[in-house]
């Protein structure tokens, strides 16, 4: 940690140093939520979160749909992608490439995913979709650790998602979670992009 030297002369913590804690107790305290419950009850919940985002105009207008793939009983996204295909649109998701996340359509979820990054499984690098996220009719759905009710997003740290929407500042977003995932509120700083809107198994946020 950062050590600084107040106006008494004596050393603290910086602001900096106090965020990043905060975030890493919340990241500790939703990954033993996930982990307490069974993957029946995960299922359960997604299938609920599903019915909430077909709801959404956002989603019913979307010719593209840019979403991640579910690991460790995050909300899972395998039935939404195969309905998104039910309903005459096209998937993206995203590889980690470097410093960077692209994103790749799929048309297959046993045939065109590989493990890649953390375990994660990616697409293979073809049939790239990142010209779709600057067009009107795309939506992405993103993942995300903790988020409060003025829709404040804690990611995983990687930065990955900040960065493509900074790029891409056009592209409709929600973010999809558990509602205990939602806190009162969670740390965040000023640059950090909200999602359009924050879709759980109870509510849209």
């Amino acid at each position: 940690m950062t050590l600084i030297r107040n106006t008494a002369g004596t050393e603290a913590y910086s602001a900096d140093d106090e965020m990043k804690q905060k975030k890493k107790a919340l990241r500790r305290e939703i990954r033993a939520l996930r982990a307490a419950h069974s993957d029946e009850e995960i299922h359960a919940m997604s299938l609920k979160v599903l019915e909430q985002v077909k709801a959404l105009p956002e989603y019913q207008e979307a010719e593209t749909l840019f979403v991640y793939v579910d690991c460790k009983h995050e909300t899972e996204t395998s039935d939404l992608i195969r309905q998104a295909w039910a309903d005459g649109k096209k998937t993206a998701v995203p590889k980690v490439i470097g410093e960077t996340m692209k994103f790749f359509y799929i048309t297959s979820l046993e045939n065109d995913l590989e493990e890649g990054y953390f375990g994660i499984r990616e697409p293979y690098e073809k049939n790239p979709a990142d010209e779709a996220a600057d067009r009107e009719g795309s939506l992405m759905l993103m993942p995300g650790v903790a988020f409060d009710e003025a829709r404040h997003r804690i990611g995983y740290g990687g930065g990955f998602y900040d960065r493509y929407l900074e790029a891409h500042p056009g592209l409709r977003t929600a973010a999809l979670a558990f509602e205990f995932q939602v806190k009162a509120e969670v740390p965040f700083e000023k640059f950090d992009i909200l999602p359009g809107r924050i879709v759980t198994e109870k509510r849209v946020i």
